[in-house]
């Protein structure tokens, strides 16, 4: 029987494709500037990185269309937080079962901060698979390139797009694999501008006044050609 869109991540395939997405982010998570961080993850289970790397985390899971975790609020609705609130926003596959804004993702997210989404990407070898066991339920995934374009649009720089994980959705046999060069998911990294992108605004020069016309004190008029 094809599983809700909430369950699939439950299943064996997806732990594994998560897990080598961890293992994929974890160096940009460790170079990331900050006190606070927001998680937005559509597991359910799902939680912070150990070490958290940053102090403070805030942890929402996105089910049926609402947020649950440390917020409970509408996913249909505007974030309940503040402008820039977040140095770093970790969005583990929050894009597939919800329409959500990515305008609001890029209003939390603080100046110079950074961005990390993961996702199924549709045009790959998971997708007959993805749709089976979603069948019935709206699916938003968007490949990663289109992603790309949009957050460019908002100003945000990227930084690097990968894809990871098996190219068939079987579960991990627990050993490294080849590079993923045609895995069912991805890993994108951006980040927004900020004041380490500003251009410098230099002091202005003092200028020296002008020397008057005059004679200075004991001069001789016949002494100036």
């Amino acid at each position: 029987m094809p599983q809700r869109a909430h369950d699939i991540y439950a299943s064996a395939p997806m732990r594994g494709l998560m897990a080598d997405e961890t293992v994929a982010y974890l160096p940009d998570l460790r170079r990331c500037a900050g006190t606070r961080a927001l998680l937005l993850s559509a597991a359910a289970q799902d939680a912070p990185p150990n070490p958290p790397y940053l102090g403070q985390w805030v942890t929402l899971r996105l089910a049926q269309g609402r947020f649950r975790g440390d917020v409970q609020a509408s996913a249909s609705e505007p974030l309940p937080f503040i402008d820039r609130a977040f140095d770093l926003i970790l969005l583990r596959h929050a894009l597939e079962p919800a329409s959500l804004s990515l305008d609001e993702i890029i209003r939390v997210l603080a100046p110079g901060g950074m961005l990390v989404l993961t996702g199924i990407n549709p045009l790959s070898g998971w997708t007959p698979w993805w749709l089976w066991h979603t069948r019935g339920s709206d699916s938003h995934a968007t490949s990663p390139m289109q992603l790309a374009v949009r957050l460019r649009r908002a100003e945000l720089q990227i930084e690097r797009v990968q894809r990871v994980g098996r190219a068939l959705p079987v579960p991990s046999n627990g050993q490294a694999d080849a590079p993923a060069l045609l895995g069912g998911g991805y890993v994108l990294v951006a980040r927004k501008q900020g004041p380490m992108n500003v251009p410098t605004r230099l002091r202005p020069k003092p200028v020296t006044p002008p020397v008057r016309a005059g004679l200075a004190p004991g001069a001789r008029r016949n002494s100036v050609s």
